[in-house]
């Protein structure tokens, strides 16, 4: 904290003083807290500076977070198309592989931070926002609970042609949720390449497969 205000202050301060000669705008402001920001992060191990790179839809969204106002529909919508541009359906044309690696999976947190070795394999973290197995006591409200996820869609057969429309849903979500929904917080696991396609293959599983915990 006392790092970040030591960058914040002295850029503060310059927009203050010029404020003498005239008013900074919504723009210097924005600037000012955009390069304190940047220069209170340092790239450590494989956590490098690309974690403060703004796409149109992180810009989009923290603007309307900000004003408290909804991205506008057309704005949205172009978001979605843009990102559902990026859903890499399977190779094989196989969606779900093991559920019980899927489960080691969505238990895992690891990977992607300064204190992991880049050999580290990636988590998907998923119980810090969901609910997904009965037998699971700890996780997060962040998200729904997917608790039951493919029963609750009458997913008996996940190779069933009734199945495919939720099948291919949960991958796309899982792939890239802002395809979906523009400003979803879920992270893009598949588009920012935080799990590989068996990976997501295995939580697929995990989350349809009738014999999965999470269906029982």
């Amino acid at each position: 904290m006392r790092q970040t205000f030591a960058f914040i202050l002295p850029v503060v301060a310059a927009v203050a003083l010029a404020a003498c000669s005239a008013s900074p705008s919504a723009v210097d402001y924005d600037k000012a807290a955009a390069d304190a920001l940047k220069n209170s992060f340092q790239a450590r191990g494989i956590a490098t500076l690309d974690r403060l790179e703004q796409d149109q839809a992180n810009a989009a969204c923290a603007a309307a977070d900000i004003s408290g106002q909804p991205v506008e529909e057309k704005l949205a919508k172009a978001i979605e198309e843009a990102n559902m541009k990026t859903v890499k359906w399977p190779a094989d044309g196989k969606f779900l592989g093991d559920w019980k690696q899927g489960e080691v999976i969505a238990q895992s947190g690891r990977g992607l931070t300064w204190t992991d070795d880049a050999k580290t394999v990636n988590g998907g973290n998923c119980y810090n926002c969901h609910q997904i197995s009965k037998e699971e006591i700890s996780f997060g409200t962040l998200g729904p609970s997917l608790y039951n996820y493919g029963k609750l869609r009458g997913v008996s057969n996940p190779n069933s042609p009734e199945a495919k429309a939720i099948v291919e849903y949960t991958w796309g979500k899982l792939w890239n949720a802002r395809a979906y929904n523009a400003c979803s917080q879920m992270p893009r696991v598949g588009h920012k390449g935080i799990l590989d396609e068996t990976q997501l293959k295995h939580v697929m599983a995990l989350l349809l497969d009738p014999a999965s915990p999470v269906n029982k």
